[in-house]
């Protein structure tokens, strides 16, 4: 499958194809633009690919300036920092919507989406009209509440009211953000991970996943680690691991 990728940081793209060859090692990325003016040129050359992951925000635009200029009829995987383009995303034959910092699994997902699609015949009206009721379908939601056990009764807390929640052990826990107490849920942190709302919580180190509003500060230690100070009392020390560093400093940036 040849793919093309464009994205205006060479990190992100980096990065991106070596996330894309760790989910698919059949995956060929034939080539990397990172303009509109580079996205537009290479597709009235006459090129053509499998799928496209697609930034929003380029070198020299919106990449949705393209559209307008060329026909740009190959299947795509929106990856950017911007939420609020969602909507707009989908009407330009759109697979999926990922939010930076891309995650393997979310990339992994995306993937097995378009390869579902991908296994109809080649898309014409009718074609095009099954893919957008399929999108709808799958169009992702975010975790609301937790069902919280407290003796014989059952509670819930709102995934907003967490301020962070950490791993001890092999249980895992919500600690809220006006009461600093903590709950024990019935999930780990990998399920956390991939059913939060990426734009209001991170997951910092295998340990632990933070809400940006429980945020005061982050702090470089000597070590070149970076830890996370909340704006309430906590009883760990929030560590970054190195690994997610770079991806914590450009969630905090978007």
């Amino acid at each position: 499958m040849n793919v093309l990728v464009a994205e205006d940081e060479p990190l992100a793209a980096e990065r991106l194809t070596s996330l894309l060859e760790d989910c698919d090692p059949s995956i060929n990325v034939a080539a990397c633009v990172d303009s509109v003016e580079g996205l537009t040129e290479l597709y009235s050359s006459g090129k053509s690919f499998d799928l496209l992951l697609l930034d929003i925000q380029l070198a020299d635009g919106k990449s949705f300036e393209a559209f307008s200029k060329v026909n740009i009829n190959t299947p795509i995987i929106f990856t950017t920092a911007y939420d609020q383009y969602a909507l707009q995303a989908f009407k330009h034959f759109s697979v999926d919507y990922l939010l930076k910092p891309i995650q393997k699994q979310e990339l992994s997902r995306a993937l097995q989406k378009f390869n579902q699609i991908a296994a109809r015949k080649p898309m014409g009206g009718e074609e095009l009209t099954l893919l957008k009721e399929y999108l709808q379908k799958n169009t992702r939601s975010f975790r609301e509440r937790f069902l919280i056990k407290a003796g014989n009764k059952l509670q819930f807390r709102f995934a907003q009211e967490a301020a962070y929640f950490f791993a001890e052990g092999k249980a895992a826990y919500l600690v809220t953000k006006k009461e600093n107490r903590k709950y024990l849920i019935d999930h780990t942190l990998e399920e956390l991970e991939s059913s939060l709302d990426p734009i209001r919580f991170f997951r910092i180190s295998r340990k632990f996943i933070v809400n940006i509003e429980s945020i005061a500060e982050v702090k470089g230690l000597i070590s070149s680690r970076l830890e996370v100070k909340l704006n309430q009392p906590c009883e760990h020390e929030l560590s970054v691991s190195r690994d997610r560093a770079a991806d914590l400093k450009n969630w905090l940036d978007r």
